[in-house]
């Protein structure tokens, strides 16, 4: 199944992070926190502004953000959990 986002939306997958701490350390599952950071799959068309014009997204298909705790409704495409959010409760993109 395909998913697009509408307007200034996005599709994201969350990114995992390590279950072991720098000390070596290992975290269970019972113990960790959802990730704040994910890859953007797909991006909407953009936002209208108060002229109609559509106002494109400032980020890509494939860009590692970081975003809010509880931004975001989960969904499951494809056998795969991710989150639909709008671009204004993604707080940056980590550059790599």
């Amino acid at each position: 199944m395909k998913f697009r986002p509408l307007h200034d939306r996005v599709l994201l997958e969350r990114i995992e992070e390590d279950s072991k701490t720098a000390g070596g350390i290992i975290i269970p599952d019972t113990a960790k926190e959802k990730p704040m950071k994910g890859k953007i799959v797909a991006i909407g068309s953009g936002a209208r502004d108060e002229s109609g014009k559509i106002v494109p997204l400032d980020v890509r298909e494939g860009d590692v953000v970081l975003f809010s705790k509880w931004s975001g409704t989960e969904v499951t495409i494809e056998g795969r959990e991710m989150l639909v959010m709008k671009e204004s409760d993604i707080m940056g993109v980590i550059a790599a």
